[in-house]
């Protein structure tokens, strides 16, 4: 192994067998069609629509005993906290990254590295919610991630040279990129982290190729957005028409609303769907008014940046409810017609179908056991009818420094945080990772300083229950209704995926992959990995077999601001391995 000027450890051995590897580039097309080719994993989300549904049948309920190890890789060193990547996978070579804005290349049949390309980050980063890094994207000869110091990294895919690096913010101020980017005609499409420093969330286009800036778009209303033509920077519209709207005075120049999730792409609408995160700060009644456009799902326009619709979830956020989590399209059956719907699990623990073609609600429920900030949802607009006391008190009321104390279920680390769910196109039915927990929340007064947390709040994260507070869930999008559930003991911070073989696939703290049976919830299936499971699995074929990967390694927001919560996994050990199982051929059977 040597380490060459650019901090690319390369293997050697592994040098002719990449450029053997690099013979196909990965087109447009490869990326639309992402969720039909099983040979392969291109976008994030398994298929830029975000469903996380393989169509791989090999690999079933009468087999999945006999799923079992091909190799381990070690992502090694001392940086072994927060592996929430999800891998992917193209001519026989997996693509994945890893904390501290780290990828790795390795062969996917044998597990030896290829090559490994650590950023160099700067000593002032400022993550919220650990050094975590949830995957990559992969277009023509190029592998393109974000990093901790608010960077996109392009490096060819074969020998991991860079080709290009952009600063996409300021990471002094507050910005960071956690997110796998994603490709869309030929443009790389990202979001920003920094919602408790007060930044702005926006969202940006680069030309893959390039690395040039194709547009941005500010996701806090009254900034404006450009595109950038000839390489000049041209005027796109003011988000939301105009400033100061639904924000009191100067607010909105600080206005958080970060798009730290990334975002998933519907072909059928040619829209880009992207959640918001918190207003900033945290204190609600420092800025009275809806605070467009955060806590909110967008539809944009990936040719110019254009904002096509918004919904937004939590209005006048106070409980730190982000939008972010993935809105993923899917189509069902309705009168004898096909509703084009897109669904989200909330933050603030309801769960919402929209028309993706103009955002319109069509329905919400709740997909937590209690929700005490809100009474329900207005049938006809989906806004929150909130609850009388339900929002933490405000410190001017009290002529003090802390406002009025409240108990909030859920807490503000959520029903479902950043932890993808999946959609089965066999059940119908969404498989949603979700956590019973509540919090004290009061409200503490703050003012804006670049680069420090701006919150205004405290909070202590309590269980709901003794006995679990992981909950994952089977969800009926057009009835509501739960049709089963597992619960953990530890939360649940890992991604779900689900498969055409009638399984369900995710990890939990206590180190499992464990899968169930996509109809009934019967659990399966069980491997301990060595630390916690927070990485999103993936399924695909090669050389005939059918392979399931995840990555272990316990950490993410909750050992960092879990409260009375991380007293539960405070003896969860950390890690940093990619596993990789197989089902071997001769264990092919009919479902």
């Amino acid at each position: 192994m040597r380490t060459n000027k650019f901090g690319i450890r390369i293997a050697a051995s592994a040098l002719a067998m990449a450029v053997s590897y690099g013979a196909h580039a990965v087109t447009d097309e490869d990326i639309i069609n992402d969720h039909n080719t099983p040979e392969d994993i291109v976008s994030y989300g398994m298929g830029t629509q975000g469903q996380r549904y393989s169509t791989l049948e090999d690999l079933n309920t009468s087999n999945i005993q006999y799923l079992q190890p091909a190799w381990a890789f070690s992502f090694g060193g001392e940086k072994q906290r927060g592996q929430e990547s999800q891998p992917l996978i193209k001519d026989g070579v997996m693509y994945v990254t890893a904390s501290y804005s780290r990828i790795y290349a390795i062969d996917a049949r044998t597990g030896e590295e290829i090559w490994q390309y650590d950023a160099r980050l700067p000593d002032g980063i400022m993550p919220c919610c650990d050094v975590v890094n949830r995957g990559a994207a992969i277009y023509g000869d190029k592998v393109i991630f974000g990093t901790l110091d608010a960077k996109l990294v392009a490096l060819n895919k074969d020998t991991g040279k860079p080709m290009w690096i952009k600063k996409v913010a300021d990471y002094q101020a507050g910005y960071a990129i956690t997110a796998a980017p994603i490709v869309v005609k030929g443009k790389v499409i990202t979001g920003v982290s920094g919602g408790e420093f007060g930044i702005v969330g926006k969202v940006e286009a680069y030309d893959a190729n390039t690395g040039d800036l194709v547009w941005t778009r500010p996701t806090v209303e009254g900034h404006m957005g450009y595109v950038y033509k000839d390489g000049k920077k041209v005027e796109n519209g003011i988000s939301g028409g105009k400033a100061g709207v639904t924000w009191p005075g100067e607010m909105w120049k600080n206005g958080g609303a970060a798009t730290w999730l990334g975002g998933t792409y519907d072909a059928d609408t040619d829209s880009l769907f992207f959640g918001t995160g918190n207003p900033a700060p945290w204190n609600s009644h420092l800025r009275p008014g809806d605070n467009l456009f955060s806590s909110s799902r967008l539809a944009i326009d990936p040719d110019d940046g254009s904002i096509k619709w918004h919904f937004q979830t939590t209005p006048n956020d106070g409980w730190d409810y982000d939008g972010v989590n993935e809105l993923i399209s899917f189509d069902y059956e309705e009168n004898g017609e096909t509703v084009k719907a897109a669904a989200t699990a909330d933050r603030n623990g309801f769960f919402y179908v929209l028309n993706r073609e103009n955002g319109d609600f069509i329905r919400g429920f709740p997909f937590v056991d209690k929700i005490t900030w809100a009474e329900g949802l207005d049938p006809e607009t989906g806004r929150p009818i909130f609850a009388d006391g339900g929002r933490p008190g405000n410190p001017a009321d009290l002529d003090g420094d802390k406002g009025e104390t409240v108990l909030a279920q859920p807490a503000f680390l959520g029903g479902k945080n950043w932890m993808p769910m999946a959609f089965s196109q066999d059940t119908g039915l969404f498989y949603v990772p979700s956590n019973e927990w509540s919090m004290d929340i009061w409200n503490e007064p703050v003012s804006y300083k670049k680069g420090a947390a701006f919150l205004g709040a405290g909070f202590t994260i309590k269980p709901a229950n003794d006995e679990y507070i992981g909950v994952l869930r089977a969800m009926d999008p057009k009835t509501g209704e739960e049709v089963w559930r597992y619960e953990n003991p530890a939360p649940l911070w890992g991604g779900v995926m689900t498969t055409a073989g009638n399984l369900v696939f995710t990890g939990t703290p206590e180190g499992y992959l464990k899968a169930f049976d996509a109809k009934t919830g019967e659990e399966l299936y069980r491997f301990n990995t060595g630390s916690g499971v927070v990485g999103t699995p993936v399924t695909w074929t090669m050389d005939g077999e059918q392979y399931v990967s995840v990555s272990s390694g316990w950490g993410g927001a909750v050992p960092l601001w879990g409260g009375e919560v991380a007293k539960v996994v405070k003896n969860f050990n950390q890690g940093g391995t990619v596993w990789t199982f197989k089902l071997p051929s001769d264990r092919v059977a009919s479902n």
